[in-house]
Protein backbone atom coordinates (compact mmCIF):
# COMPACT_ATOMS: atom_id res chain seq x y z
CA UNK A 1 0.00 0.00 0.00
CA UNK A 2 2.74 2.38 0.61
CA UNK A 3 3.90 1.93 -2.47
CA UNK A 4 0.94 2.22 -3.92
CA UNK A 5 0.28 6.03 -2.23
CA UNK A 6 3.96 6.57 -3.24
CA UNK A 7 3.17 5.45 -7.14
CA UNK A 8 0.02 7.97 -6.91
CA UNK A 9 2.03 10.87 -5.36
CA UNK A 10 4.44 11.11 -8.41
CA UNK A 11 1.18 10.87 -10.37
CA UNK A 12 -0.40 13.67 -8.71
CA UNK A 13 2.67 15.91 -9.10
CA UNK A 14 2.17 14.73 -13.05
CA UNK A 15 -1.00 15.90 -13.52
CA UNK A 16 -1.82 18.18 -10.01
CA UNK A 17 -4.00 21.02 -11.67
CA UNK A 18 -5.63 18.80 -14.74
CA UNK A 19 -8.80 17.92 -15.30
CA UNK A 20 -7.76 14.21 -14.91
CA UNK A 21 -8.16 11.12 -17.74
CA UNK A 22 -11.34 10.47 -17.55
CA UNK A 23 -13.21 13.38 -19.25
CA UNK A 24 -11.02 12.39 -22.05
CA UNK A 25 -11.91 8.82 -21.30
CA UNK A 26 -15.41 9.11 -21.51
CA UNK A 27 -15.84 11.23 -24.47
CA UNK A 28 -14.24 8.30 -26.65
CA UNK A 29 -15.33 5.46 -24.98
CA UNK A 30 -12.55 3.77 -24.04
CA UNK A 31 -13.89 1.16 -21.10
CA UNK A 32 -10.05 -0.24 -21.00
CA UNK A 33 -8.64 3.56 -20.13
CA UNK A 34 -10.96 4.77 -18.40
CA UNK A 35 -10.87 1.41 -15.62
CA UNK A 36 -7.16 1.99 -15.46
CA UNK A 37 -7.39 6.07 -15.19
CA UNK A 38 -9.51 5.14 -12.01
CA UNK A 39 -6.87 2.50 -10.63
CA UNK A 40 -4.36 5.43 -10.50
CA UNK A 41 -6.53 7.73 -9.03
CA UNK A 42 -6.72 5.14 -6.01
CA UNK A 43 -9.86 3.31 -6.47
CA UNK A 44 -8.09 0.26 -6.70
CA UNK A 45 -4.72 -0.76 -6.56
CA UNK A 46 -2.47 -1.82 -9.53
CA UNK A 47 0.59 -3.13 -9.51
CA UNK A 48 4.10 -1.17 -8.97
CA UNK A 49 6.52 0.38 -11.20
CA UNK A 50 5.01 -1.24 -14.08
CA UNK A 51 7.63 -1.90 -16.57
CA UNK A 52 6.13 -2.20 -20.33
CA UNK A 53 8.26 -3.80 -23.00
CA UNK A 54 9.19 -2.40 -26.31
CA UNK A 55 6.42 -5.49 -27.63
CA UNK A 56 3.76 -4.26 -25.79
CA UNK A 57 3.89 -0.32 -26.56
CA UNK A 58 1.95 0.11 -29.50
CA UNK A 59 2.82 3.05 -31.91
CA UNK A 60 -0.09 5.28 -30.57
CA UNK A 61 1.31 5.28 -27.61
CA UNK A 62 4.30 7.22 -29.21
CA UNK A 63 1.67 9.13 -31.14
CA UNK A 64 0.51 10.26 -28.04
CA UNK A 65 3.41 11.79 -26.15
CA UNK A 66 3.86 13.87 -28.68
CA UNK A 67 0.07 14.49 -28.74
CA UNK A 68 0.41 15.25 -25.25
CA UNK A 69 3.45 17.88 -25.30
CA UNK A 70 2.25 20.11 -28.30
CA UNK A 71 -1.36 20.17 -26.76
CA UNK A 72 0.03 20.99 -22.72
CA UNK A 73 2.82 23.55 -24.51
CA UNK A 74 0.24 25.29 -26.07
CA UNK A 75 -0.53 26.56 -22.70
CA UNK A 76 1.31 29.58 -22.54
CA UNK A 77 0.64 30.21 -26.31
CA UNK A 78 -3.08 30.61 -26.12
CA UNK A 79 -2.40 33.22 -22.77
CA UNK A 80 -0.50 35.30 -24.86
CA UNK A 81 -3.03 35.21 -27.80
CA UNK A 82 -5.35 36.00 -25.31
CA UNK A 83 -3.24 39.38 -24.20
CA UNK A 84 -3.00 39.98 -27.90
CA UNK A 85 -6.24 40.32 -27.84
CA UNK A 86 -6.21 42.69 -25.26
CA UNK A 87 -8.12 40.69 -22.32
CA UNK A 88 -6.73 41.01 -19.01
CA UNK A 89 -4.50 38.70 -16.87
CA UNK A 90 -7.37 38.16 -14.49
CA UNK A 91 -10.07 37.04 -16.88
CA UNK A 92 -7.90 34.36 -18.48
CA UNK A 93 -7.16 33.29 -15.86
CA UNK A 94 -10.53 33.31 -14.49
CA UNK A 95 -12.13 31.75 -18.09
CA UNK A 96 -9.53 28.97 -17.61
CA UNK A 97 -10.99 27.59 -14.26
CA UNK A 98 -14.24 28.28 -15.04
CA UNK A 99 -14.39 26.38 -18.11
CA UNK A 100 -12.45 23.64 -16.13
CA UNK A 101 -15.21 23.70 -13.26
CA UNK A 102 -17.93 23.55 -15.74
CA UNK A 103 -16.43 20.53 -17.97
CA UNK A 104 -16.25 18.54 -14.86
CA UNK A 105 -19.42 19.32 -12.95
CA UNK A 106 -21.41 16.69 -14.99
CA UNK A 107 -19.31 13.78 -14.05
CA UNK A 108 -18.63 14.93 -10.70
CA UNK A 109 -22.80 15.33 -9.68
CA UNK A 110 -23.26 11.72 -11.33
CA UNK A 111 -20.56 9.96 -9.66
CA UNK A 112 -18.96 11.66 -6.75
CA UNK A 113 -22.15 13.59 -4.95
CA UNK A 114 -21.81 11.18 -2.24
CA UNK A 115 -18.04 11.94 -1.21
CA UNK A 116 -18.45 15.32 -0.18
CA UNK A 117 -20.65 14.09 2.61
CA UNK A 118 -17.61 13.24 4.61
CA UNK A 119 -15.22 16.29 4.40
CA UNK A 120 -14.66 18.03 8.00
CA UNK A 121 -14.24 22.00 8.50
CA UNK A 122 -11.06 21.50 8.52
CA UNK A 123 -10.58 20.27 5.24
CA UNK A 124 -13.52 22.64 3.92
CA UNK A 125 -10.81 25.16 4.76
CA UNK A 126 -7.71 23.73 3.12
CA UNK A 127 -9.83 22.73 -0.23
CA UNK A 128 -10.25 27.17 0.17
CA UNK A 129 -7.04 27.73 0.48
CA UNK A 130 -5.78 25.45 -1.93
CA UNK A 131 -8.74 27.35 -4.33
CA UNK A 132 -7.19 30.73 -3.36
CA UNK A 133 -3.68 29.38 -4.35
CA UNK A 134 -4.98 28.18 -7.87
CA UNK A 135 -6.47 31.24 -8.57
CA UNK A 136 -3.22 33.25 -7.50
CA UNK A 137 -1.17 30.58 -9.69
CA UNK A 138 -2.96 31.41 -12.65
CA UNK A 139 -3.28 34.98 -12.33
CA UNK A 140 -0.35 35.55 -11.83
CA UNK A 141 1.67 33.50 -14.60
CA UNK A 142 -0.48 35.33 -16.81
CA UNK A 143 0.51 38.37 -16.09
CA UNK A 144 4.28 37.22 -16.60
CA UNK A 145 3.88 36.66 -20.15
CA UNK A 146 3.07 40.32 -20.24
CA UNK A 147 6.73 41.19 -19.17
CA UNK A 148 8.82 37.71 -20.12
CA UNK A 149 9.36 35.54 -23.14
CA UNK A 150 7.53 32.29 -22.95
CA UNK A 151 10.81 30.67 -22.17
CA UNK A 152 11.61 32.08 -19.08
CA UNK A 153 7.82 32.15 -17.57
CA UNK A 154 7.05 28.46 -18.54
CA UNK A 155 9.98 27.32 -16.83
CA UNK A 156 10.11 29.15 -13.85
CA UNK A 157 5.94 28.26 -13.51
CA UNK A 158 7.16 24.65 -13.84
CA UNK A 159 9.49 24.73 -11.04
CA UNK A 160 6.66 23.74 -8.41
CA UNK A 161 7.83 20.55 -7.51
CA UNK A 162 11.34 21.60 -6.36
CA UNK A 163 9.09 24.24 -4.17
CA UNK A 164 6.63 21.79 -2.84
CA UNK A 165 9.78 19.59 -1.67
CA UNK A 166 10.94 23.05 0.17
CA UNK A 167 7.35 23.48 1.91
CA UNK A 168 7.41 19.71 2.78
CA UNK A 169 10.79 20.61 4.93
CA UNK A 170 9.06 23.49 6.89
CA UNK A 171 6.05 22.07 6.95
CA UNK A 172 6.29 18.45 7.15
CA UNK A 173 9.64 18.68 8.40
CA UNK A 174 10.82 15.91 5.56
CA UNK A 175 14.25 15.31 5.17
CA UNK A 176 15.58 16.36 1.38
CA UNK A 177 17.62 13.88 -0.71
CA UNK A 178 21.15 14.50 -2.08
CA UNK A 179 19.68 14.84 -5.66
CA UNK A 180 16.76 17.00 -4.72
CA UNK A 181 19.22 19.54 -2.74
CA UNK A 182 21.23 19.12 -6.20
CA UNK A 183 18.52 19.94 -8.29
CA UNK A 184 17.74 22.99 -6.11
CA UNK A 185 20.86 24.56 -6.52
CA UNK A 186 21.34 24.01 -9.48
CA UNK A 187 17.97 25.52 -10.25
CA UNK A 188 19.06 28.12 -8.28
CA UNK A 189 21.89 28.85 -10.33
CA UNK A 190 20.25 28.96 -13.16
CA UNK A 191 17.67 31.21 -11.84
CA UNK A 192 20.46 33.74 -11.27
CA UNK A 193 21.78 33.38 -14.92
CA UNK A 194 18.30 34.63 -16.42
CA UNK A 195 18.59 37.54 -14.19
CA UNK A 196 22.30 38.42 -13.77
CA UNK A 197 23.08 41.54 -16.24
CA UNK A 198 25.73 40.54 -18.25
CA UNK A 199 25.21 43.58 -21.02
CA UNK A 200 27.66 46.37 -22.32
CA UNK A 201 27.46 49.63 -21.04
CA UNK A 202 26.96 50.99 -25.00
CA UNK A 203 22.95 49.01 -24.86
CA UNK A 204 22.56 49.79 -20.89
CA UNK A 205 19.25 51.93 -20.88
CA UNK A 206 17.85 49.39 -23.14
CA UNK A 207 19.48 46.53 -21.32
CA UNK A 208 18.02 48.05 -17.72
CA UNK A 209 14.69 47.99 -19.15
CA UNK A 210 14.64 44.71 -20.61
CA UNK A 211 16.12 43.20 -17.96
CA UNK A 212 13.91 44.54 -15.38
CA UNK A 213 10.72 43.84 -17.84
CA UNK A 214 12.38 39.76 -17.42
CA UNK A 215 12.57 40.34 -13.30
CA UNK A 216 9.42 41.40 -13.31
CA UNK A 217 8.11 38.32 -15.42
CA UNK A 218 10.01 35.90 -13.70
CA UNK A 219 9.26 36.93 -10.09
CA UNK A 220 5.04 36.98 -11.08
CA UNK A 221 6.06 33.29 -12.63
CA UNK A 222 7.67 32.59 -9.29
CA UNK A 223 4.78 33.64 -7.26
CA UNK A 224 2.87 31.26 -9.73
CA UNK A 225 5.21 28.08 -8.82
CA UNK A 226 4.92 28.83 -5.05
CA UNK A 227 1.18 29.04 -5.24
CA UNK A 228 0.77 26.25 -7.43
CA UNK A 229 3.14 23.96 -4.91
CA UNK A 230 0.63 24.84 -2.02
CA UNK A 231 -2.66 23.65 -4.14
CA UNK A 232 -0.16 20.02 -4.77
CA UNK A 233 0.82 20.32 -1.19
CA UNK A 234 -2.90 20.29 0.01
CA UNK A 235 -4.10 17.62 -2.60
CA UNK A 236 -1.41 14.99 -1.56
CA UNK A 237 -2.81 15.37 1.70
CA UNK A 238 -6.65 15.60 0.79
CA UNK A 239 -6.08 12.91 -1.92
CA UNK A 240 -6.56 10.23 1.11
CA UNK A 241 -10.12 11.17 1.88
CA UNK A 242 -11.10 12.61 -1.73
CA UNK A 243 -10.72 11.26 -5.25
CA UNK A 244 -8.85 13.81 -7.35
CA UNK A 245 -11.36 14.48 -9.83
CA UNK A 246 -14.20 15.77 -7.00
CA UNK A 247 -11.18 17.49 -5.23
CA UNK A 248 -9.92 19.35 -8.31
CA UNK A 249 -13.96 19.86 -8.56
CA UNK A 250 -14.06 21.86 -5.66
CA UNK A 251 -10.40 23.74 -5.92
CA UNK A 252 -11.26 24.80 -9.41
CA UNK A 253 -14.71 25.99 -8.01
CA UNK A 254 -13.49 28.17 -5.40
CA UNK A 255 -10.92 29.22 -7.26
CA UNK A 256 -13.46 30.42 -10.25
CA UNK A 257 -15.48 32.15 -7.45
CA UNK A 258 -12.40 34.28 -5.75
CA UNK A 259 -10.99 34.90 -9.48
CA UNK A 260 -14.50 36.49 -10.26
CA UNK A 261 -15.13 38.22 -7.00
CA UNK A 262 -11.60 39.95 -7.53
CA UNK A 263 -13.28 40.52 -11.16
CA UNK A 264 -16.15 42.26 -9.50
CA UNK A 265 -13.82 44.38 -7.02
CA UNK A 266 -11.15 45.53 -9.95
CA UNK A 267 -13.72 46.34 -12.21
CA UNK A 268 -11.92 44.05 -15.03
CA UNK A 269 -13.75 44.28 -18.36
CA UNK A 270 -15.22 40.69 -19.10
CA UNK A 271 -16.84 41.60 -22.39
CA UNK A 272 -16.29 44.02 -25.85
CA UNK A 273 -13.97 42.12 -26.65
CA UNK A 274 -13.06 40.02 -30.46
CA UNK A 275 -14.75 36.78 -30.82
CA UNK A 276 -11.68 35.39 -31.36
CA UNK A 277 -10.38 36.21 -28.32
CA UNK A 278 -13.45 34.41 -26.26
CA UNK A 279 -12.51 31.22 -28.78
CA UNK A 280 -9.01 31.33 -27.64
CA UNK A 281 -10.48 31.40 -23.87
CA UNK A 282 -12.63 28.21 -24.51
CA UNK A 283 -9.17 26.45 -25.95
CA UNK A 284 -7.42 26.88 -23.37
CA UNK A 285 -9.60 24.85 -21.34
CA UNK A 286 -10.11 22.46 -23.77
CA UNK A 287 -6.70 21.48 -25.41
CA UNK A 288 -4.03 22.06 -22.50
CA UNK A 289 -6.23 21.59 -19.91
CA UNK A 290 -8.40 18.58 -21.25
CA UNK A 291 -6.60 17.06 -24.30
CA UNK A 292 -3.32 17.65 -23.41
CA UNK A 293 -2.67 16.44 -19.39
CA UNK A 294 -5.54 13.41 -20.04
CA UNK A 295 -3.12 12.19 -22.54
CA UNK A 296 -0.54 11.99 -19.76
CA UNK A 297 -2.30 9.87 -17.85
CA UNK A 298 -3.46 8.00 -20.76
CA UNK A 299 0.93 7.15 -20.61
CA UNK A 300 0.72 5.67 -17.72
CA UNK A 301 -0.92 2.62 -19.50
CA UNK A 302 2.36 2.07 -20.99
CA UNK A 303 5.04 3.99 -19.64
CA UNK A 304 6.83 4.22 -16.04
CA UNK A 305 5.72 7.35 -13.97
CA UNK A 306 9.26 8.57 -13.69
CA UNK A 307 9.29 8.39 -17.42
CA UNK A 308 5.87 10.11 -18.43
CA UNK A 309 7.80 12.92 -15.56
CA UNK A 310 10.25 13.18 -18.06
CA UNK A 311 7.63 13.98 -20.90
CA UNK A 312 5.96 16.45 -18.47
CA UNK A 313 9.12 18.82 -18.37
CA UNK A 314 9.53 18.89 -21.93
CA UNK A 315 6.63 21.29 -21.83
CA UNK A 316 8.93 24.45 -21.46
CA UNK A 317 10.75 23.56 -24.53
CA UNK A 318 8.16 23.13 -26.61
CA UNK A 319 6.53 26.29 -25.53
CA UNK A 320 9.75 27.64 -26.59
CA UNK A 321 9.61 26.35 -29.88
CA UNK A 322 5.63 26.91 -30.38
CA UNK A 323 6.68 30.92 -29.46
CA UNK A 324 9.49 30.94 -32.03
CA UNK A 325 7.82 29.35 -35.21
CA UNK A 326 4.46 31.33 -33.80
CA UNK A 327 5.29 34.79 -32.47
CA UNK A 328 9.35 34.81 -33.74
CA UNK A 329 10.18 34.87 -30.32
CA UNK A 330 13.57 33.77 -29.95
CA UNK A 331 14.80 34.72 -26.41
CA UNK A 332 18.24 35.91 -25.70
CA UNK A 333 21.10 33.16 -25.43
CA UNK A 334 21.67 34.09 -21.17
CA UNK A 335 17.49 33.52 -21.04
CA UNK A 336 17.86 29.97 -23.23
CA UNK A 337 20.88 29.35 -21.02
CA UNK A 338 19.28 29.79 -17.77
CA UNK A 339 15.63 27.84 -18.44
CA UNK A 340 18.16 24.64 -20.05
CA UNK A 341 19.61 25.29 -16.34
CA UNK A 342 17.05 25.58 -14.58
CA UNK A 343 14.95 21.96 -16.48
CA UNK A 344 17.96 20.10 -15.35
CA UNK A 345 17.70 21.29 -11.88
CA UNK A 346 13.99 19.72 -11.91
CA UNK A 347 14.58 17.08 -13.79
CA UNK A 348 17.37 16.01 -11.07
CA UNK A 349 14.85 17.18 -8.03
CA UNK A 350 11.93 15.33 -9.56
CA UNK A 351 14.09 11.83 -9.76
CA UNK A 352 15.50 12.48 -6.50
CA UNK A 353 11.73 12.74 -5.29
CA UNK A 354 10.73 9.43 -6.90
CA UNK A 355 13.95 7.42 -5.81
CA UNK A 356 13.35 8.37 -2.33
CA UNK A 357 9.40 7.57 -2.80
CA UNK A 358 10.55 4.19 -3.95
CA UNK A 359 12.81 3.52 -1.61
CA UNK A 360 10.86 4.74 1.41
CA UNK A 361 13.39 7.35 2.00
CA UNK A 362 11.39 10.00 2.87
CA UNK A 363 10.76 10.53 6.25
CA UNK A 364 10.24 12.93 9.17
CA UNK A 365 13.16 14.24 11.31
Amino acid sequence: MYRVAQENEMLYKITGNRLGSELLILACNLADSYEHSQSLTGVRAVPPNPSPTTNSTPLRAYVVIVVAIVATSSAAILIRLALDEDMPPLLIACARLLIATLALTPLVLRRYRASFAGLSSNELKLITLAGICLAVHFSAWVASLQYTTVLVSVVIVSTGPIWVAILEVVFLHIRLSRLVVLGLIVALLGGLVIGFPLQSAFDAAQSTESLNATITGALLALVGALTVSVYMLIGRKLRTKLHVIPYVWLVYGVASVGALLAIGITSTPVSGFRPQGYLVLLAMGLIPQLLGHSSLNYLLEYFPAAMVSMFSQLEPIGSAILAVILFRELPPGKQIAGSVIIIIGVILASRGEFRASETGGRHAD
